[in-house]
């Protein structure tokens, strides 16, 4: 345990010094406000019916941005925009250890590679949990603006929708992260695993669920993948339009029951392959 707790301590302190992170991280956090809240206010304040707003009533508009839709608004970038980004740092946590000699230096001079690989994920874990909590506190300090501006009063979520929230984001985010790892741990390139990331996340699932809707055992197939359950999983809690008119990768694919047990096995599957390739695979 002293091991892994060290690992950590390491891999949060390479991580908190390391740019790319950051840029990571900013860049979530630049999305999730402009498409929460920035492009939706300048619709409503400017009665501009474009692209941003779909036809959406201004009174519509304005709800959504109010603190009580936080954890709507914190979660429906996840899937795609959200899912895209934290497998790309993931894959460069695991990737770079490659690339630059880190993980041959730890692997053969101390701690197990067990407890190395747990480490790196646990701190990943904490990485994207302290995602989520600034995410929120965002949400929460931009939506609290518009109520001011709008002198709308000011209804706070459910504590259970917000738990609801919270979870979902980050358990998709999570989910997503470690896919980005085992990406990472399979290449040993940072470079490489990021684009083989980026084309799954943002093209072929995408493609396959178009395929699926002319190929029956297709659809079923992409039922499997995890764009579908995280997608799925958000589309339970904010609602799909059945015109079709919602984020990307929000869907209503399947039932939020098996969406969770999806995104949960996952998560399971994803961290223990990572660890199974560490541990038999050469180092060289």
């Amino acid at each position: 345990m002293n091991a892994i707790v060290n690992s950590t301590r390491a891999e949060l302190l390479r991580m908190r010094k390391w740019p790319a992170v950051w840029v990571t991280l900013g860049a979530w956090l630049a999305l999730a406000a402009m498409f929460g809240y920035i492009f939706d206010y300048i619709a409503y304040a400017t009665g501009d019916n474009s692209f941003s707003n779909e036809g959406e009533p201004a009174a519509n508009l304005l709800a959504g941005l109010l603190p009580a839709n936080v954890p709507s608004v914190l979660i429906q970038g996840t899937p795609m925009f959200g899912g895209a980004l934290m497998m790309v740092l993931g894959a460069l946590v695991a990737g770079s250890g490659y690339g630059w000699g880190t993980w041959k230096t730890v692997f053969t001079q101390g701690p197990s590679r067990i407890s190395a690989t747990l480490g790196s994920m646990a701190a990943l874990a904490l990485i994207v949990a302290g995602l989520v909590l600034v995410t929120l506190i965002l949400c929460f300090a931009i939506s609290l603006g518009v109520a001011g501006l709008e002198s709308q009063s000011v209804v706070w979520p459910g504590g259970l929708d917000l738990l609801e929230g919270v979870g979902t984001a980050y358990g998709v985010l999570g989910m997503w992260t470690l896919a980005g790892f085992l990406l990472g741990t399979i290449a040993r390139s940072a470079g490489l695993s990021v684009g083989l990331g980026l084309v799954w996340a943002l093209v072929l699932e995408n493609l396959l669920r178009g395929v699926g809707t002319l190929l029956s055992p297709v659809a079923v197939f992409t039922h499997f993948l995890p764009g579908t359950a995280a997608g799925s999983l958000v589309g339970s809690i904010v609602g799909v339009d059945s015109s079709g008119d919602t984020t990307p990768g929000v869907l209503d694919t399947l039932m939020p029951g098996r969406a969770v047990a999806t995104v949960l096995a996952y998560v399971v599957v994803l961290g223990g392959a990572s660890l199974l390739l560490v541990r038999r695979r050469d180092v060289a």
